[in-house]
């Protein structure tokens, strides 16, 4: 030991200040202006001096410890209110990837040289003296992972939910798909923030949170918690329209796409459409959230307004079911006026609509019970459900065949199908959605939940709600007027053509090739922005454009990488999916009829592109609370969709014209992307365009060639083999091979989000 004078002896450690927990520089979130107090533990000595005591320095007595001053109620340390931590707007959000990074809590600032490296050692401070005062607030810590001074995750300043966008129906879905797609598309804005506001304030009320171990994530929770929110919502619409395709397989096999088939799409889509046009969507964007806004501020938890608000959707809907059902005449006139013009025809689609109206009642009940457990954190039930319908549909259509026998033997029309086989079908598809909605009954009791009929509407915020509602009802009324020129359209085109003695080219085969090709969307693309919106809204609430700009370009870049090579596989093999997936087992009929579904399939192809991009692309607006840009963009998509559906008409042969009507869909769609992306530019200033440009032309240059490749392995085998087999080996074999000569030239091009997206299934396939 060096001789000389001994340093002076250190203060004893009551109290310290810890910088509070920090995000890497250079991000987009807010960077803290005060300091957050921390007390010493016992355990801890003085602080870590400046200087780590080497070899040459003398070793000094420690101080005997001194009892800190425990922390007084309320969010006060030694009994002293800190002030209030503000915050300002950090850098761009591009410089950190938040999707990767660890928030360090207060253990971790002192659990290895990294972080003791990272962060310069406190200053000892003294203790302040208590002072009496009520405790009046939370425990001090925010919830782990956010940040102190922001509302809670999801919240929106001054304890309001995040806005929750309107729900983009597509026209054409059955009723288990319009409640489906409710749950895939509204409901996951507040999936993961509920979920975290509600534990974090059951927490609150009991201790204050923890802080992080070291080395371990205090946010981590949050991106696994987002994407694991994306790959069960994926799950759960994959079984849904998996459930689906067989439910419309067996009705293809049971009646046709032909007049019969287009006579029971015309009569079941007719409810989903009031449905939505009444007040579907404005059901979920407007009253949904003043729903949850109830459960946290009421004192019994909301189960009054859920109430109120169940019972008023059950009156409103039964009188809107009574008036329906003694309007059909007139309704299927409105989508569907070829089927009025011969008698009989005319009588079977009636019958077919008065069975399937009712369903309208169950629909919306179905979809406010969703959302009372979606508000409980009870997720899996909205989406499980509609696979119950699907069920009970297959089992209808199969007991139908059973009796009646198949499309392929019969031949079954509307003029010759019995009264009794009317009445099978149309209680089966009422049963479906009644069994659907009553299935969750046990869930809400399981819940806590109890329905009691309350008729005192008023004074409880539902009529403010309802007029809140406004341009979601006219985003929607846009949304569907180009689908009732496509339906009447369509119903003539295929009453003309089957004249004409070319059949299955009408509103059916229409509507099961728009199944298929809105799959992906489905899936990818809903799945992943209701994962990223809750994250992109607290970007939005912050006026941190760039970070809006990253979000949407991940989004972006994300879901084209299932989503053009998808639309790549419909444009070469279209005619190929719809023979194997609509003419299983059958004759040379079914097979030009599942042909036909195929070719429109195709037509549809391309337009998948532009139909993502701009889902994505609204996104941004709706993150601003913005629903009037998204409803003029609709208008010009639903104008576009009318006009070259009527420019079909009068052109191409009836034959063709619905074919031509499914190019005209999807052509629409990039008209709208054209409108948004410069509106969208100026609001966010900018838009990534440069890199999103680079993946997507990566991404076509890769599909041109494997999509010729496969074209060409489809025509081969289906020359070794024919029929249905033929169709379905095809698939398998030049799908196959399409999708592996895609995935070899898109390495070779080096598209950074498919490797991405490879690394994450095979970590999802590992576990």
């Amino acid at each position: 030991m060096r001789a000389g004078r001994p340093a002076a002896p250190q203060p004893p450690a009551a109290a310290y200040d810890v910088p509070p927990q920090l995000p890497p520089q250079g991000v987009g979130y807010p960077t803290p202006v005060p300091p957050t107090p921390y007390q010493a533990p016992e355990h801890f000595g003085a602080p870590v001096p400046p200087v780590q005591p080497g070899w040459d320095t003398p070793v000094q007595p420690a101080w005997p410890q001194e009892p800190a001053p425990a922390q007084a109620a309320g969010g006060h340390w030694g009994g002293v209110e800190q002030p209030r931590q503000q915050w300002q707007p950090g850098p761009a959000h591009s410089a950190w990837d938040t999707e990767t990074t660890e928030y360090v809590g207060v253990d971790g600032l002192f659990g290895g040289r990294e972080a003791q490296a990272a962060v310069q050692p406190p200053v000892p401070q003294p203790a302040p003296a208590p002072q009496p005062g009520p405790p009046p607030g939370p425990a001090p810590y925010p919830p782990m992972g956010g940040h102190p001074g922001q509302p809670p995750y999801g919240a929106a300043p001054g304890g309001q939910q995040h806005f929750v966008p309107p729900i983009e129906f597509d026209p054409p879905l059955s009723e288990a798909e319009a409640t489906m797609q409710v749950a895939a598309v509204a409901v996951p804005p507040a999936v993961e923030p509920l979920a975290d506001i509600v534990a974090e304030e059951r927490t609150a009320e009991q201790a204050p949170a923890p802080a992080a171990e070291p080395g371990k994530a205090a946010g981590g929770g949050k991106v696994s918690n987002l994407l694991n929110s994306s790959a069960i919502m994926a799950a759960g619409t994959l079984v849904s329209r998996g459930t689906g395709f067989v439910r419309t397989m067996v009705i293809t096999a049971a009646i046709g796409v032909g007049i019969m088939g287009d006579s029971y799409n015309a009569a079941n889509t007719l409810p989903t459409l009031l449905y939505i046009l009444i007040g579907g969507g404005a059901l979920n964007a407007v009253f949904v959230p003043q729903l949850v806004r109830s459960m946290k501020n009421d004192e019994d938890g909301g189960t009054a307004y859920a109430n109120r608000l169940l019972t008023l959707v059950m009156v409103g809907l039964g009188g809107v079911v009574f008036l329906a059902v003694l309007g059909a005449p007139v309704l299927v006139r409105l989508i569907a006026q070829p089927m009025m013009a011969n008698p009989e025809r005319a009588e079977t689609t009636v019958a077919m609509a008065r069975y399937c109206l009712p369903t309208i009642f169950f629909m919306g009940i179905h979809v406010v019970m969703g959302q009372i457990l979606n508000a409980r954190g009870r997720f899996g039930a909205m989406m499980w459900t509609p696979v119950l319908n699907n069920i009970v549909v297959i089992f209808t259509f199969s007991a139908y065949i059973w009796v009646y026998g198949g499309f392929g033997t019969t031949q079954v029309t509307p003029e010759g199908i019995s009264p009794e086989g009317v009445r099978l079908l149309g209680l089966g598809t009422l049963i479906g959605l009644t069994v659907q909605s009553l299935a969750m009954i046990p869930y809400l009791r399981a819940a806590g939940f109890r329905f009691r009929p309350r008729f005192d509407w008023r004074g409880h915020g539902l009529g403010k709600a309802a007029r809140l509602a406004k341009w979601t009802f006219f985003f929607v009324l846009a949304n569907q007027a180009g689908y009732l020129v496509i339906t009447q359209l369509s119903t003539k085109a295929g009453a003309a053509a089957a004249a004409a003695g070319h059949n299955g080219v009408g509103l059916a085969a229409f509507s099961n090739a728009l199944l298929i090709w809105q799959l992906p969307q489905a899936v990818i693309t809903v799945s992943i922005m209701s994962a990223v919106l809750p994250r992109l809204s607290r970007a939005a609430a912050d006026e941190d454009a760039g970070a809006v700009r990253d979000d949407i370009s991940y989004g972006l870049r994300t879901t084209a990488v299932a989503v053009v090579p998808a639309a790549f596989l419909f444009l070469s093999l279209g005619p190929v999916v719809g023979r194997a997936i609509y003419a299983i087992g059958g004759n040379d009929t079914v097979l030009n009829d599942a042909t036909n579904v195929g070719l429109m399939l195709s037509a549809f192809a391309l337009g998948l592109i532009p139909y993502s991009a701009q889902y994505v692309m609204l996104r941004g607006f709706y993150a601003y609370e913005d629903t009037r840009t998204p409803f003029y963009n609709t208008v010009w998509v639903a104008a576009c969709q009318a006009g070259f559906a009527l420019l079909c008409w009068l052109v191409l042969p009836s034959e063709w014209t619905v074919t031509g009507l499914a190019f005209g869909y999807g052509l629409a769609y990039a008209i709208g992307v054209m409108v948004a992306m410069p509106k969208l530019k100026k609001r966010i200033g900018g838009l990534d365009t440069k890199r999103i440009g680079r993946t997507y032309s990566r991404l076509a240059a890769a599909c041109v060639p494997a999509a010729l490749v496969g074209l060409g392995a489809s025509l081969g085998v289906q020359q070794v083999l024919g029929g249905w087999p033929g169709s379905v080996a095809a698939l398998v074999v030049a799908g196959g091979l399409q999708l592996a000569v895609f995935v070899l030239i898109a390495k070779r091009l080096r598209i950074e989000e498919l490797n991405s997206m490879l690394g994450m299934v095979r970590g999802r396939l590992g576990r």
